[in-house]
């Protein structure tokens, strides 16, 4: 019977429940209830935990102390949608509680539940009844009676597992929109087969990932392209050992204009660096500024290439011209966008940096973060564009050196009046008023297709069918799409908007475009109306009433 968990039986837990949660998502993900695509709740999980899992598969903790910071660490960084960050918040908590700690005994352990659980609701502004921060508080209460009846640490976990599945069944009951779609909280039962997946590993259990076998269709052709393409020949990894606390931001900023692929991860004590690039010798020396260099690696990339058509690699000497280095500004942006006419907007309104992204696609706080790093300035607005990025893009405020504002836009109509409102303004905290005043008089309707059968708002929804959302609200469905356009028209007629603005989708021909706009533009002729071919997935139609 296991009495204490140590870093490598912490580190194995994690790597189990990474497991469980990656063999199981696809179930999570069909427990979303909305039945327009989703950045669905499994994959975001998984992809959460994974990074955590990577972090440890190179590391042998001492303690279960460092173990857990290496995972919250890396769950804080990976973490996707908001469901990623609310487990990458439990985690983090979880870690300040056994910071010090050699290991875990049942006390230990069910305490830094509870600490997880509290730094979770302290960081979701309005926390949710019915979701996955109920069940993981129910949990954790269940885990701490446990451990003060003296419990071992399985039996614990038990408990805690046992009161979790309860709370979890409840949640259909307590969460009024599960309770119309007769389904349990996808986040919390994600955090079950964490848990589950935790007591298996403490039970001596490893799981197997499933893998789905596909057909490979084609081997990359390296004779399709010859050494002179790749453009930075030297691949240049590095660690450095931190002496003083640096401004890391300047010194991604700094690779970035001397190579590409770089990648940069800035930790307590250490900096590591990935980055191809022609002069590696002018990397390292200004690495040297940071700290004492404690592993390095250079190859050759383009003697690689070589090798791999002929076995042959004559020594290539690289050459390049220096790129100019971005002048550092006083304020930037960064916009989470996707779609090549949305981005290219953006772009003219003045945005720096484009984080990919959006439904279906939410980004990482690392993919953002790194973004908000190759922003050449000091404070950067960040604006989500989407409800589930919002929180994945505020945790990277305490990630970094730079003033880091997030605007909470939750479509790309209120992002893009957010940028025209801060056209001209120089002073950040005025464009934090102006950005957020100018996004609430926006009305967004999202137009697509039922991903699947539901029921929605006491709607019935078949699979393939048109859906109009008002301000993320269903307002109407059906096959018909001039019948749902009609509905459409008479909820922007009561906004009395003075701006229409129609952004068509990768899936709509211009002419339909067209046909859309100037059926908006004889019912709406006191409205300014533009189109603008967003080429966005997903949505067919964005409509913005100003």
């Amino acid at each position: 019977m296991t009495q204490q968990i140590t870093g490598e039986l912490f580190k194995c837990m994690i790597m189990n429940a990474a497991a469980a949660i990656e063999n199981n998502k696809q179930e999570i993900n069909d427990l979303n209830v909305f039945p327009v695509p989703d950045g669905d709740t499994g994959t975001n999980m998984s992809l959460t935990i994974g990074a955590a899992e990577k972090a440890l598969a190179s590391i042998s903790p001492g303690t279960i102390g460092q173990a857990a910071e290496a995972t919250a660490a890396a769950m804080l960084r990976g973490a996707r949608g908001n469901s990623g960050v609310i487990l990458s918040l439990l985690f983090r908590g979880l870690s300040r509680r056994l910071k010090d700690c050699d290991c875990a005994d049942a006390t230990d352990f069910a305490a830094a539940l509870t600490w997880g659980v509290e730094s979770a609701y302290k960081a979701v502004m309005k926390p949710a009844e019915g979701t996955i921060l109920t069940v993981s508080r129910l949990a954790a209460s269940a885990a701490v009676l446990a451990a003060e009846n003296e419990m071992d640490l399985e039996t614990m976990f038990e408990h805690a597992i046992e009161q979790g599945d309860i709370a979890l069944a409840d949640t259909v009951n307590i969460n009024p929109v599960l309770k119309k779609a007769g389904v349990v909280d996808a986040g919390a039962k994600g955090y079950m087969y964490i848990l589950q997946g935790m007591l298996l590993a403490l039970q001596g259990e490893m799981l197997t990932k499933l893998i789905i076998k596909t057909e490979v269709s084609e081997k990359a052709d390296f004779t399709k392209f010859t050494s002179e393409d790749i453009k930075f020949a030297y691949c240049t990894e590095f660690i450095v050992e931190k002496t003083h606390k640096s401004d890391v931001e300047m010194f991604s900023a700094f690779l970035n204009a001397r190579g590409d692929s770089v990648v940069l991860v800035d930790d307590d004590d250490i900096i590591k660096v990935h980055v191809h690039t022609n002069e590696p010798g002018v990397v390292l020396t200004e690495a040297l500024t940071y700290g004492a260099l404690l592993s390095i690696k250079i190859e050759n990339m383009r003697e690689q290439h070589t090798e791999a058509m002929d076995g042959s690699g004559a020594d290539i000497t690289a050459t390049s011209q220096e790129p100019e280095v971005a002048q550092i500004k006083d304020i930037g942006f960064a916009v989470v966008c996707v779609g090549e006419g949305i981005e290219e907007l953006f772009s003219d309104l003045g945005a720096d940096a484009f984080i990919s992204g959006g439904q279906t696609m939410n980004p990482s706080t690392q993919d953002i973060l790194e973004k908000i790093a190759n922003t050449p300035a000091e404070t950067v607005f960040v604006l989500p564009n989407n409800k589930n990025i919002i929180m994945a893009a505020e945790q990277c405020i305490p990630l970094s050196d730079k003033r880091i504002i997030v605007i909470p836009t939750r479509s790309i109509p209120q992002g893009v009046a957010a940028m025209l409102a801060a056209d001209t303004i120089r002073d950040a905290d005025e464009i934090v008023a102006r950005m957020t005043e100018a996004a609430q008089y926006v009305r967004t309707v999202h137009i697509t297709v039922a991903a699947r059968n539901s029921v929605f708002d006491d709607m019935d929804i078949m699979e393939g069918e048109y859906l109009a959302l008002l301000d993320d609200v269903l307002i109407a469905s059906g096959a018909d799409f001039d019948a749902l356009m009609e509905i459409v028209k008479g909820e922007l007629n009561k906004a009395v908007p003075e701006f229409i603005t129609i952004y068509a989708g990768a899936d709509v021909t211009e002419e339909d475009a067209i046909t859309v706009s100037d059926s908006l533009g004889r019912d709406f002729q006191s409205a300014e109306t533009m189109l603008i071919m967003g080429k966005q997935p997903i949505y067919h139609y964005i409509i913005s009433a100003e």
